[in-house]
């Protein structure tokens, strides 16, 4: 299902953290505000991995004598990144067998959702959040800043693809107060 069209690709189901596609977000003051999320990639979907690495290596020969000059393809940095090896699995679970990376626009993603076998946009943040499950379509490109070289990839569009527990310690109302016991005689309106 994932597809690769030279640097693009548009992903299988992946899950989305720090999610800041509805509004722009700067991550340090001072810094130019952006859409972005990142991408938490099970590290079995070989399919979309593989085309990640080959749209990788396409936009290292498109740099490679410019942004990229002196690098050698082995020794290029990329943004994807092991999460059993660069996070604290008992403090972070969702990255365990997971490959992660930011992306980000400096543009507005399209957001959408399927609803009766239709593509709808969709700015509610009930459907898009730090936990949903979607389909990525993203771009990597050569990127030389500050001395830093490597290979990254900006955000293009996002399609939902289905709801997953909140990360980053939220909740939803059903979680929070769905098991709570009323008893028959109180008044459900305490303003009343």
């Amino acid at each position: 299902m994932a597809k690769l069209n030279g640097t693009k690709v548009i992903t299988n189901k992946v899950r989305l953290s720090f999610v800041h596609v509805l509004e722009p977000h700067a991550m340090e003051e001072g810094q130019e505000k952006k859409y972005s999320t990142m991408l938490l990639i099970p590290k079995e979907d070989k399919e979309t991995l593989g085309y990640m690495k080959k749209a990788i290596k396409a936009a290292y020969e498109a740099s490679k004598s410019d942004k990229l000059k002196g690098i050698k393809f082995e020794k290029l940095k990329t943004t994807l990144r092991d999460g059993d090896d660069e996070m604290d699995i008992e403090e972070r679970p969702e990255f365990e067998g997971m490959m992660f990376m930011n992306v980000s626009s400096k543009t507005k993603p399209q957001v959408v959702k399927r609803e009766d076998g239709m593509l709808v946009k969709t700015e509610d943040p009930d459907d898009i959040y730090s936990g949903v499950y979607a389909i990525a379509s993203i771009n990597f490109y050569a990127f030389n800043t500050a001395g830093n070289k490597g290979v990254t990839a900006g955000l293009n569009n996002i399609l939902t693809t289905g709801k997953g527990d909140f990360l980053g310690g939220r909740a939803n109302a059903e979680s929070d107060f769905g098991d709570l016991e009323w008893e028959d005689d109180e008044d459900d309106d305490m303003f009343a």
